[in-house]
């Protein structure tokens, strides 16, 4: 079935030096793009990762050459993200996104260099990945295919899950998956109750790092650290400096932005009730002057 299309459709797949968002970088990015009646135009671009506080070209990770073959002498010749930015974002412009798992890695490592090319190389980016429709196709995959407590049982652990349903068959299948899970995982997964739990919530993110998300009542919350489960709001009126500290921390870029924009929304809101403060407290003294004036007016002593 042909895609029912009211704009164009950029799906994208990213190959980088690594799966770390803040550290690694884009060193191969193509783009289908999808024409309302079926036209389809292909872009793929090489790209020599860089390093813009060392100005150098940043090195592929070992683990991560083992799966695109990529090496570092193959992209020596190769332009910047920062160098094929404004092409990137012409071919961005106007589309909607679909990508595979690209919510939890292409779109945020897409968003961290376009972040780079506006903090580092200090030149405008004009898309703004946020506002833009996203279709995660492993996403439809996941809701649409069987990922129930049985077919967790099959594939962690090998074997068919009897009595299904039944409240102790589960409970104990479901201990034996997380063990499994954990031996499937090292890399990935740690081995304590803290971590699973911080790695096992599906909520709404704000940044695609998932410092940041939205609680019941849709205010921003703190998710990680000292703070986490406080809104950002009581965080910025009680310890204004935590904004600093993670603006000037070890945090993706997108994740910094994130902050950034929140503490301006906040600093508005506060310069703004300081203002009504100063225009009510100017109409008390107006009104008193006012008093004033009509009391001598009473006595006939104006002067």
């Amino acid at each position: 079935m042909e895609l029912n299309l009211e704009k164009p459709i950029l799906f994208f797949d990213i190959e980088s030096t690594g799966l770390n968002i803040a550290s690694d970088a884009i060193i191969e990015l193509s783009f289908v793009k999808v024409m309302p009646g079926g036209e389809v135009r292909v872009k793929t671009w090489r790209v020599k990762p860089w390093d813009y506080p060392g100005n150098c070209q940043k090195k592929i990770n070992p683990s991560a050459r083992e799966v695109h073959g990529i090496t570092d002498e193959e992209l020596s010749g190769e332009k910047c993200f920062w160098e094929i930015a404004d092409e990137v974002q012409d071919w961005l412009d106007g589309c909607d996104l679909a990508g595979f798992n690209s919510n939890k890695f292409d779109l945020p490592m897409l968003a961290e260099e376009l972040e780079r090319v506006r903090t580092y190389r200090q030149r405008p980016v004009r898309i703004n990945l946020h506002a833009m429709k996203m279709i995660d196709v492993q996403n439809i995959y996941h809701q649409m295919e069987p990922r129930n407590l049985k077919a967790a049982y099959k594939f962690y652990c090998g074997k068919d899950l009897e009595n299904a349903h039944a409240a102790e068959a589960d409970t104990l299948a479901t201990y034996e998956v997380l063990k499994a899970q954990l031996d499937k995982y090292p890399e990935t997964l740690k081995n304590d109750v803290n971590f699973l739990s911080g790695f096992s919530e599906r909520q709404k993110i704000v940044d695609y790092a998932g410092r940041l998300v939205y609680n019941d009542k849709k205010e921003v919350v703190i998710n990680f650290g000292k703070h986490r489960g406080k809104t950002a709001r009581e965080v910025f009126e009680t310890e204004p400096s935590y904004f600093s500290w993670v603006e000037n921390g070890e945090f993706t870029l997108d994740t910094k932005q994130q902050f950034i924009l929140l503490r301006r929304q906040f600093e508005a809101e506060r310069q703004e009730a300081r203002k009504a403060a100063m225009r009510k407290l100017t109409d008390k003294e107006i009104e008193k002057s006012v008093d004033s004036l009509a009391a001598k007016w009473s006595s006939g002593k104006l002067f």
